[in-house]
């Protein structure tokens, strides 16, 4: 399976320990060299950062295609275009991005596409996590993570747990 992902997917589960999910769901997941900057050449360390520099199932490779990525940064950011250009080259099967617009964008090529909720309701149904609920709790409370109400209780329903009151 050939999974591409953003950086948001990435940073919240690192920021919260649990990227490892993404090793358990996808094996080797493959980020585009832009991401790879997003998260290393920052004068700040960002969560993420040291995992894509050591996490050996973390491949960097770059977008060949420059003016589909060049195009696309009239819409999104350097990340974001790479991550779409590069699922488009390698045929991959799953591209990890949570951005609204350029999820709009992933769909206007056929990609398929999933965001870090999509991935933790994933990850439950294959017997990965026990609950979506308090991780999705923590990426809200510790990576702040934004999820609106109404997302966040159909989240919870999808996964068959309880709101509490």
């Amino acid at each position: 399976m050939i999974v591409v992902s953003n950086t948001s997917p990435i940073t919240n589960l690192s920021a919260i320990q649990k990227i490892d999910i993404l090793r358990q769901l996808y094996g080797v997941l493959i980020i585009p060299q832009a991401v790879y900057n997003e998260m290393v050449d920052l004068p700040y360390e960002v969560p993420g950062s040291e995992e894509v520099q050591t996490l050996s199932w973390i491949q960097t490779r770059q977008a060949t295609n420059r003016s589909l990525v060049a195009e696309l940064r009239l819409e999104i950011d350097a990340g974001e275009s790479e991550a779409i250009a590069l699922a488009i080259e390698l045929n991959a099967n799953r591209l990890l991005i949570d951005d609204y617009q350029a999820r709009v964008i992933a769909s206007r090529f056929g990609l398929k596409f999933t965001g870090i909720l999509g991935v933790l309701l994933a990850a439950k149904k294959q017997g990965l996590i026990t609950a979506v609920k308090p991780i999705v709790d923590d990426l809200i409370n510790q990576a702040g993570f934004r999820v609106s109400d109404r997302l966040y209780r159909e989240i919870v329903q999808m996964a068959d747990e309880v709101l509490e009151e």
